[in-house]
């Protein structure tokens, strides 16, 4: 059961240390002589990480030749008469993956992708969604709800169930699965947008209606002019999915996220955190890895010894000096391929 938290300073160092990682399971795998698939998020987290990876890439101690990438989420309903514009709106995440990451390499993976959540019209499915009440039903506790679309629908709704959710996932299955991902952390807890309340089974692709203060907080934060131009739903991966990678590298950083952190660990495995997904994915012998810094640590350290005995390892690198963390050293185990 490798599940491995390694506690950094701060934002530069958990990034330096969380791209040691991927890079050598990268390289670990390259000497199997198979390509990598490489799953990836968006948001503030991972930026230092993409930094450093791209750099790694174009050095040359990875082949980025030999990697194709799929993430996480996408919004649904983001400005934009069609889905071309609405892929290069500064707030899609695939326009996000572009200038922090794919933009930067000099030589570009295999192939990217990110759901397709701008082929969808939103003003079409809110119609599908009102007219067709039969054909989908929604599941949460919360407010954020899963869009379960059911196999008999048709028109709009059959088109998104079967050409982007269930071909996503088919997709990634037939790259082999997800060697490594790497996944952020929500306020709450949450996973992309499998957000809280959300059931783990069935849900692997999820079509998602965003709960109203996940709208109005990206209007305050300026990311939309007003309600009438934010997306109001989004594709993503369900936490069951997410942690079908063979190696889940959790980033967390800041005091926003030292509960959610240490809930996912010490608390039961719930919903209500979907996080916490990742006890049952460790104890499945999945690896679970977590770089925390010492701010979105602080809970996890004021309770090492009930983390320590749940069996899990806590590697503090906050006295390594840099240069010696850069690349942490890590094999794979043969009988599972999961890196340790």
């Amino acid at each position: 059961m490798p599940f491995t938290i390694y506690i950094t300073r701060d934002f530069d160092q958990m990034s330096s240390v969380a791209a040691g990682i991927v890079e050598a399971d990268i390289a670990a795998r390259r000497k199997q002589g198979s390509d990598y698939v490489l799953g990836l998020a968006t948001g503030n987290t991972p930026t230092g990480l993409y930094k450093h990876l791209a750099k790694a890439f174009n050095a040359g101690r990875i082949d980025a030749g030999r990697v194709r990438s799929f993430n996480l989420d996408e919004y649904v309903g983001l400005p934009g008469e069609n889905a071309q514009q609405r892929a290069l709106h500064r707030e899609s995440y695939s326009f996000f993956m572009i200038s922090e990451l794919f933009g930067l390499l000099q030589q570009g993976f295999i192939e990217t992708n990110v759901p397709w959540g701008t082929l969808i019209d939103q003003r079409e499915l809110v119609r599908a969604l009102a007219d067709c009440r039969d054909q989908y039903e929604l599941q949460g506790t919360d407010k954020g709800k899963a869009i379960v679309i059911r196999d008999s629908a048709n028109g709009v709704l059959c088109m998104i169930k079967r050409d982007i959710l269930d071909a996503y996932e088919q997709k990634i299955q037939s790259c082999g699965g997800i060697d490594l991902h790497i996944i952020g952390v929500g306020g709450r807890g949450h996973v992309a947008f499998h957000e809280s309340g959300i059931p783990f089974d069935g849900n692997r692709m999820l079509l998602v209606q965003l709960d109203d203060n996940t709208v109005a907080n990206a209007v305050e934060d300026g990311h939309f002019e007003s309600r009438d131009h934010s997306p109001l739903y989004a594709i993503s991966m369900g936490a069951e999915l997410v942690y079908r990678a063979r190696t889940v590298v959790l980033l967390a950083n800041g005091k926003r996220k030292t509960g959610p952190v240490a809930e996912s660990i010490l608390g039961p495995v719930s919903s209500d955190v979907p996080i916490s997904y990742g006890q049952r994915y460790a104890a499945d012998g999945g690896a679970m890895v977590y770089v925390l810094d010492q701010d979105a640590a602080a809970e996890v350290l004021a309770q090492k010894q009930a983390v320590t005995a749940r069996g899990y390892e806590i590697i503090d690198l906050r006295g390594r000096p840099y240069e010696k963390i850069e690349m942490l050293a890590f094999t794979r185990n043969p009988a599972t391929g999961h890196m340790w």
